[in-house]
């Protein structure tokens, strides 16, 4: 009880690494309905149907039958979409040579 109060009256810094693996255990496990990454200004669907997984210190976006993105958790930057339908990635893709990219994964939506 006290712990729950202490955390809602000094939340965690969005650039501290406690509040990274805390996002990533947050996101992990969800399904994902599709993923999108803008493109010269358009938003392309670069995979459906996966999910979130961490794997040791590494967070995997895991759609269309392959890994499509994969990042340290301590380089991520995350945060949800205001409806909660989803999250936005923000780092270095170790899958893509490390380059820096910022997708956005949709979640599957269940009543």
């Amino acid at each position: 009880m006290c712990k729950k109060l202490f955390s809602k009256l000094f939340p965690k810094k969005a650039d501290s690494r406690a509040y990274r693996w805390e996002m990533a255990r947050k996101i992990c496990g969800h399904h994902i309905r599709y993923v999108t990454e803008k493109r010269n200004g358009v938003d392309e669907v670069i995979g459906r149907e996966g999910g979130l997984n961490l794997r040791d210190d590494e967070l995997l976006v895991f759609a269309s039958a392959d890994v499509i993105f994969r990042c340290k958790v301590d380089d991520l930057s995350a945060w949800e979409l205001l409806s909660k339908d989803g999250v936005v990635l923000t780092a270095p893709d170790l899958e893509h040579g490390g380059t820096e990219r910022t997708i956005i994964v949709y979640y599957v939506y269940y009543r």
